[in-house]
C-alpha cells in the first residue's frame, strides 16, 4: 500500500475547491448509471480525510435510487468533484472524483470495476 498523500481538487471553474488526503489503495470504475455517464474513477476517505476549501454555496446536491448518496457538483460548471453519504458499513464518507484532483497521472492508477448497475 503506498504512502497517503494529500491532493488538491476543483470543478472545472475553481468555484469548488477542496482538499483530499488518500493513499489511493482503493479505486473505482462503477456502470451505474450516474458513474458510467460521468466516466467517475472513485477513491474512497473518511471525512477527517476530506476538507472544502471553497464554494459550499456553488454546491446543488443530486439524489436518486435508494438516496443514500449526496452526488454533488458546481452550480457553475457542472463538475462532479466529490459526493458524500454512508458507505456500507454505516458510516459518512467521501467519494473522491480522481479527474478533479490536480498533479494526479492517471495512467499510474489501477482501477477496480464495481458493478453498481446490479445494485
Amino acid at each position: 500500500m503506498s504512502e497517503a498523500k494529500t491532493y488538491s481538487g476543483s470543478c472545472h471553474c475553481g468555484k469548488v475547491r477542496f482538499e483530499a488526503t488518500t493513499d489511493l489503495a482503493r479505486v473505482v470504475q462503477c456502470n451505474c448509471s450516474i458513474c458510467a455517464r460521468l466516466g467517475y474513477m472513485l477513491t474512497f476517505m473518511p471525512p477527517e480525510q476530506f476538507k472544502l476549501l471553497s464554494g459550499e454555496g456553488d454546491l446543488k446536491d443530486y439524489q436518486f435510487n435508494k438516496k443514500n448518496i449526496h452526488h454533488l457538483f458546481c452550480s457553475n460548471c457542472g463538475i462532479h468533484g466529490f459526493g458524500q453519504g454512508k458507505g456500507p458499513d454505516g458510516k459518512q464518507m467521501y467519494a473522491v472524483n480522481l479527474r478533479c484532483l490536480e498533479g494526479l497521472d492517471l495512467g499510474g492508477v489501477k482501477a477496480t470495476p464495481f458493478d453498481g448497475k446490479s445494485m
